[in-house]
């Protein structure tokens, strides 16, 4: 080019600057010249080293010639003695095998191949309900553990050794002044039975089912005492029921942080960050074209959240004010359309409890239909009030994502409520609506004419609800979801490929598995194990769900973002927590515990076992639990708490700011990019005009 400019090599420039770097001094050389400390020889040389290889890696140059340099680098490197070299190659081996051990955790990772298909065919969205499933399942697993360990293997254990159990004096005291209509509690009738209603009791939970390990009311209320060793029974069972439950919260809590921290750093549900979803979205450890189609097919899904969501936004920005208050009004009226059908469901939950109760004394089928009524109606509620409020928030029109919470929070609604007024129907006939002077509760403090063990008939209606939650899904599938799909792709007709095959809606999903797992901390304390029959429960739903979504499930038409859904998802099952914990302290604190049965008869409320074990303590150990449990420390850690609390909402609040700040400025050096880049096309142009002529 005549007067223009005078091109270099680009590996010419690159290997002077090499050289240049090279000649440099070494750190490392001049520390081991200095000094005769290993440890820091070994950090600076693996520093230097890290640099270079940085270096080396954002250099636009072609992999064979990036070796030659990096080999040029290696034989550069300083001369080390034989024991820093053999420090070297040890944490080179340390760093293989962590990377090792962590590739042998991903491998065993439960169902980890199976979710990424999951996320490759139908969406992030879609995968983070089955992530939650894998969620549920591993901590019921971890809280059956916990109760195994402390209630149900010591139980086994020590009812084997009759010779070292020993009644406490309170409970010859107590048992002295009681009523013997109080004590009685026969679960296994006399007599011959048919054989089918061995069946029925399996499914209902009485009779031989009620004296098993499975019920609380099969628990002794004994100690063990020996020279060098005692167990506490009752306290044992009280303290790690409480344990579980603040075990759970921790777990859902530091699930949400780790959510809620993906959601922060990619943005939540900022739309607009097709840059960052199309040139850092892929993930280079892909291998096989079936891991690259999955991956492109889960980035396809996260462009298509975001662009719908913006279209929507537009829309939205484009409604004139006539537009916008008639919208308003028509959402404001199915507001209360839905408030109507929930109410109504509510109403039907309560008089179903009522005639269940009022007619349990039925036998035969008859018996098992009344047994069943309230999760019936529980069932049939819960599915068909939140199907019709789907077509209500299609009306709506609100953002997919916006659409998905509103779902949820109607049918959470729904459900936790029906929850609690089958939960509140039982204690008002439990404890004669409070009155204990009714003629039922005067005698025992609480109604043992009809409810003999009313912990057993707790954890009787959760055992039901669990049990016919899954049998209800199995029969959906096999009896709803298989014929439909074989209806539809064997018959052209319009009305049945209108309908098509159904699509896997992930709010009421999601909802099923919250309801569930609110239904297993409720009647934990009431039936021990609950958890593992949980854990069978959603393992088997995990398959099945897998199954009706890959054979019979098109992907949904509204997709919406996963990393906010799953924040969300967590919050509702903290809602279904706080519920179970409320159910328990009220259980615990006010209610009079069953005489006849369980590890708490002798006692006035269940909670009192607590104090009078601790008075059994030395004086020094007493006197510092009964400072835990009193307002000079009770105060101060409140106090604490919320300090802490503001602290991290500050923190978090800076958080944020410095993310959309590093966003806007993201947006700014792209802007200075296009302009740089039409300076230098505009320079170009002007030095090729000459060069021309």
């Amino acid at each position: 080019m005549d007067g223009g400019l005078q091109r270099e090599d680009p590996g010419a420039s690159y290997f002077r600057e090499s050289l240049r770097l090279r000649r440099r001094p070494s750190r490392v050389s001049n520390q081991l010249n200095r000094d005769s400390s290993s440890d820091e020889d070994e950090e600076e040389d693996e520093v230097d080293g890290e640099d270079q290889a940085r270096e080396l890696r954002n250099t636009p140059f072609s992999m064979a010639l990036k070796k030659a340099v990096r080999q040029a680098q290696l034989m550069k490197m300083p001369v080390v003695s034989s024991s820093n070299s053999w420090k070297m190659k040890r944490s080179k081996i340390l760093r293989q095998l962590k990377s090792s051990a962590r590739d042998v955790v991903g491998y065993l990772t439960l169902w980890d191949k199976t979710l990424q298909k999951i996320g490759g065919n139908f969406g992030g969205g879609v995968q983070s309900y089955f992530l939650f499933l894998r969620f549920l399942v591993v901590l019921n697993f971890l809280s059956f553990l916990l109760l195994a360990a402390f209630v149900i293997i010591p139980s086994i254990i020590f009812s084997r050794v009759g010779t070292s159990f020993s009644n406490t004096s309170e409970t010859l005291n107590l048992c002295a002044d009681c009523a013997a209509e109080c004590m009685e509690y026969e679960p296994n009738p006399q007599g011959l039975r048919m054989f089918y209603s061995y069946f029925l009791d399996l499914l209902s939970g009485t009779h031989f089912m009620e004296y098993t390990y499975l019920f609380y009311g099969y628990y002794s209320n004994t100690v063990l005492e020996d020279r060098n060793f005692s167990y506490n029974i009752p306290l044992a069972y009280l303290l790690t029921a409480v344990f579980y439950l603040a075990f759970c919260l921790v777990c859902i809590i530091a699930r949400m942080g780790t959510a809620a921290r993906v959601a922060v750093v990619t943005g939540g549900s900022t739309v607009g960050n097709y840059s960052m979803i199309v040139f850092c979205g892929w993930d280079y450890g892909c291998l096989g074209d079936r891991a690259t189609k999955l991956k492109q097919r889960n980035v396809l899904y996260r462009l298509q959240v975001d662009l719908e969501e913006e279209a929507l936004k537009r829309r939205a920005a484009a409604r004139t004010l006539k537009q916008r208050v008639l919208l308003y009004s028509l959402r404001v009226a199915m507001f209360f359309v839905a408030l109507g059908l929930i109410i109504a469901a509510f109403v039907g939950i309560f008089e179903a409890t009522n005639f269940s109760q009022e007619n349990r004394q039925e036998e035969g089928f008859l018996s098992l239909l009344l047994e069943y009524l309230p999760s019936i109606v529980i069932t049939a509620g819960n599915f068909v009030v939140p199907m019709l409020c789907d077509q209500i928030a299609l009306i709506e029109r609100y953002t997919p994502s916006t659409t998905v919470i509103l779902a949820l929070l109607r049918a959470v609604f729904l459900r936790l409520m029906s929850l609690a007024i089958l939960l509140i129907t039982l204690w008002q006939q439990i404890t004669c609506e409070g009155d204990t002077e009714s003629q039922n509760c005067k005698l025992c403090l609480y109604n043992h004419v009809d409810y003999p063990c009313w912990e057993t008939r707790l954890g009787q209606e959760m055992y039901k609800l669990t049990l016919f939650d899954f049998l209800v899904s199995v029969a959906v599938l096999v009896l709803v979801e298989f014929p439909r799909r074989m209806v539809v792709d064997n018959w052209s007709n319009k009305l049945v490929q209108w309908f098509g095959r159904q699509q896997f809606t992930v709010p009421a999903n999601v909802l099923e598995l919250v309801y569930g797992q609110t239904v297993v901390w409720t009647g934990a304390l009431f039936c021990p194990l609950l958890p593992l029959i949980s854990v069978v429960k959603f393992v088997l739903f995990f398959y099945f769900k897998k199954i009706n979504l890959f054979n019979n499930c098109r992907p949904a038409l509204r997709t919406f973002r996963s990393t906010t859904s799953t924040v969300f998802f967590l919050m509702v099952l903290l809602i279904g927590w706080c519920l179970a914990a409320a159910v328990v302290i009220y259980s615990i604190a006010e209610i009079h515990p069953s005489i006849s049965c369980g590890p708490f008869r002798v006692s006035s409320n269940i909670w009192s076992i607590v104090p009078s074990s601790i008075l059994n303590l030395s004086e020094v150990t007493q006197e510092f639990l009964f400072f835990i449990g009193s307002q000079a420390f009770a105060i101060p850690l409140c106090v604490l708490s919320c300090v802490v609390m503001c602290y991290v909402i500050v923190l978090a609040a800076a958080y944020g700011k410095s993310v959309s700040l590093l966003r806007k400025r993201l947006k700014m050096e792209g802007r200075d990019k296009q302009f740089l880049v039409k300076q230098i096309g505009e320079l170009t142009r002007k030095l090729q005009i000459p060069n021309s002529e």
